[in-house]
């Protein structure tokens, strides 16, 4: 719990940061480049990864070109830092459907009274803010929490080892992707220009998405998915749009109102439902 919650808290921060990384970067190419610092150092130390090249290859492709593609380009269209950061979210929901229709999977009915609290929660966040935000950016966040939930059926599948080494790898098959996508989508020009104009800001924003949100975010987050239930850690994720809210708020001035508020302890509260197992009973022995 407390490792779930460590990863919580910097992914959070994180929609936070990625908001100034925009401010000097293109959405694909700081992408791209997030993912070439994160692994191209790692790589010559860490080895070749443990577990199968089309396991690699797939969250590659599914959790650093999709999700963070879509993400990015949609924040870049207007997705505020705190609704960016609850909408992916729908990810428990991919998740949980995947891991029951892939892995056989059978989730606790609190599990699922507590996701559904807490989607609650999610609901009234987006009837208050969603609206008036661009529908099409807010899809674009949608589809990157599908592709997050194919990213964790697959890592749960795949049960690595050494997941810093497997994250170090990902990372590395989402750079050549993301790189050709930028330079076709978003232009040499624009990549040239970003690159010769980075300041400490945009230094700082990819240190940390490199480091902090990549490496021992999703290592860990991977690591636990290799050792419990998709479905008892996803929901640990729904925790993430209360600390990005709570960072937009303290950090970029995004207000927020009694509905947040409110959904914000509906979100907590499913929370608790998911992690909170019933206690056996033990029978004294006879005699």
């Amino acid at each position: 719990m407390l490792l779930a919650l460590a990863v919580v808290l910097v992914w959070g921060i994180n929609f936070v940061v990625i908001e100034v990384g925009l401010e000097e970067f293109p959405p694909l190419l700081f992408s791209a480049l997030r993912f070439l610092l994160a692994a191209v150092p790692a790589i010559f130390v860490l080895g070749r990864p443990r577990v199968a090249w089309r396991y690699v290859i797939a969250v590659g492709l599914a959790l650093g070109v999709a999700k963070f593609g879509l993400l990015f380009v949609a924040m870049d269209h207007g997705v505020p830092a705190g609704l960016a950061s609850l909408v992916l979210q729908s990810q428990v929901i991919f998740t949980v459907l995947f891991a029951v229709l892939v892995l056989r999977e059978r989730p606790r009915r609190a599990q699922l009274f507590g996701i559904g609290v807490a989607c609650l929660g999610l609901l009234l966040i987006v009837l208050d803010r969603g609206l008036a935000s661009p529908l099409g950016a807010l899809l674009l966040v949608i589809a990157a929490g599908a592709c997050w939930g194919v990213s964790n059926t697959v890592t749960r599948h795949a049960k690595p080892q050494d997941m810093l080494r497997f994250m170090v790898w990902v990372s590395a098959v989402a750079v050549l992707p993301l790189t050709v996508l930028s330079l076709l989508v978003e232009g040499p020009r624009a990549d040239l220009d970003a690159l010769r104009s980075i300041d400490l800001g945009g230094a700082a924003a990819l240190l940390y998405l490199a480091g902090a949100a990549t490496l021992f975010g999703f290592g860990a987050w991977g690591f636990l998915l290799g050792r419990y239930d998709a479905s008892t850690v996803a929901p640990f994720s729904l925790l993430v749009p209360v600390v990005g809210m709570g960072a937009a708020w303290l950090l970029h001035g995004e207000a927020v109102g009694l509905q947040q508020a409110v959904a914000a302890v509906l979100i907590m509260g499913g929370m608790a439902c998911t992690v909170i197992r019933p206690r056996e009973r033990v029978t004294a022995p006879v005699g």
